[in-house]
């Protein structure tokens, strides 16, 4: 694998989506990676009878928005120790000046960014690499920090940014392959033992289920909750049915997720960036099986994955609102995922990153009333639901067979049926409340117009009915 396709998911100043860009690394032999789940050797699985005239739309009638932040830790700059240990194996090729990056990422400034988005609703994916660059572990101690400095950094992110961030494992250094039987890295020095480019390339499932595991279990040591993994680099590239599987395994083992998830892939072109539900099974047990892969929709048109490369915003979306990615994937209903590296947004000490996404935000808020940000665990469990969920037309009724429960599930439809729906589940009946118009749609709410009547309930894990009744 070229070199450069190493870092993160865009590692290229051009605005290149990843399946471009690996074309242009990889040739021809890249081309066969992007064609859909069967083509990548990944089961879709299981999935109930479509019904006609009744279809699950996006949460509340929104179209979903997350942020995902790659290349994140405690305290640690990533590309500043980063840098020298690729070129180590690619002497080459990085040439940055690592020496003027600074070492650290304040917590003042994480505070800062959380504050922010707080404030204009973002949420989204934040990376806590366990063991970043091996300058330290996460769970234990930080050298060039003191043992209290790495707990209040990590009560931050326990405390304050939870709220709002899933994090995830990125994998366990962003270097060098760690041995998981010995927690050390392996001796070689090579590509081979770099997680950015060749160890997972063949990997079985069980040998990708110990590597995440460990990964995760370091987070959780420092008190980090996960549903999910993001791949550092080209990692799992070529080896996506483990990635997927190994996903699942390790998740479930270490945390008990119900509906783990990865984020492996972003695209910039024409290509779908709807979540992918991969091998789902036993929807008809009590204990229902499958795996998310989220995809994102942009490059790091923010601050690049060393702080060192200035994007401009009018990539994301233009002044006048109505060029860019965002309007693009926003306009035709699928989940707008946007894609940085954290060095990048802090931009070392700049914050030029920062005041990037800040000004992408406030321009999709001005041109858009019809979004909903939301986490990556959020965001796997309504496509879970949405494309495993059997519904099926009963008298004046709908009924839903649900392997998991989700808030804010929303239902279209077709004819307007008299009277008013209610919901039926566990023995209990739930009046739902109209709304004059479809953007107020919330949980227990309904929006008639002459054609549909939509629905929006927390749908429970299990059989329920929509039923309508005459009033």
């Amino acid at each position: 694998m070229d070199a450069l396709s190493a870092w993160g998911h865009l590692h290229t100043a051009s605005p290149l989506g990843r399946r471009q860009f690996l074309k242009q690394s990889l040739g021809g032999a890249a081309a066969g990676l992007f064609l859909g789940q069967e083509t990548l050797g990944q089961s879709a699985g299981e999935r109930p009878a479509p019904i006609r005239g009744v279809r699950v739309i996006n949460p509340r009638g929104r179209v979903p928005l997350s942020f995902i932040i790659d290349d994140s830790t405690c305290l640690v700059n990533l590309a500043h120790y980063c840098i020298p240990q690729f070129a180590e194996v690619f002497p080459g090729r990085y040439k940055q000046d690592w020496r003027k990056l600074p070492t650290e990422i304040p917590d003042d400034f994480v505070r800062k960014f959380g504050d922010w988005c707080g404030e204009h609703g973002v949420k989204g994916k934040y990376s806590v690499v366990p063991y970043p660059a091996c300058v330290g572990w996460v769970d234990r101690e930080m050298p060039g920090w003191t043992k209290g400095e790495l707990e209040a950094s990590l009560k931050l992110l326990r405390e304050f940014m939870s709220t709002n961030w899933d994090f995830h494992p990125e994998m366990v250094t962003h270097t060098w392959v760690i041995n998981p039987k010995t927690g050390r890295p392996y001796e070689e020095r090579s590509a081979r033992f770099m997680e950015n480019w060749e160890w997972s390339v063949g990997r079985s499932v069980d040998e990708m289920s110990e590597y995440l595991a460990y990964a995760l279990r370091v987070l959780k040591n420092a008190g980090l909750p996960c549903e999910g993994v993001t791949t550092p680099g080209g990692f799992g590239n070529r080896a996506r049915e483990s990635l997927a599987q190994g996903t699942f395994n390790a998740v479930r083992d270490v945390f008990g997720a119900e509906i783990p998830h990865y984020f492996r892939d972003l695209f910039t072109n024409d290509k779908s960036v709807a979540p992918l539900v991969q091998y789902a099974r036993d929807l008809d047990t009590d204990d229902p099986k499958c795996v998310v892969s989220i995809l994102g929709c942009t490059g790091d048109w923010f601050g690049g994955w060393d702080g060192l490369e200035r994007g401009h915003v009018d990539q994301f979306i233009t002044e006048d609102l109505k060029g860019g990615r965002l309007p693009e994937v926003i306009d035709r209903g699928e989940p707008a995922i946007l894609v940085c590296h954290w060095p990048g947004i802090y931009f070392n000490g700049e914050e030029y990153g920062f005041n990037v996404f800040k000004t992408a935000v406030e321009r999709v808020h001005r041109r858009n009333d019809n979004v909903l940000w939301m986490k990556l665990s959020e965001i796997a469990r309504y496509w879970a639901a949405k494309e495993l969920t059997t519904l099926s037309r009963e008298d004046a009724a709908i009924a839903l067979k649900a392997p998991y429960a989700c808030p804010a599930f929303t239902v279209e439809v077709e004819t307007s049926p008299q009277g008013a729906p209610i919901v039926v589940a566990g023995g209990s009946e739930t009046p739902l409340k109209r709304c004059s118009r479809k953007l107020d749609l919330a949980s227990g709410m309904y929006h008639r117009d002459d054609e549909t009547t939509t629905v929006c309930l927390d749908l429970v894990k299990g059989r329920s009915q929509i039923v309508w009744r005459q009033g």
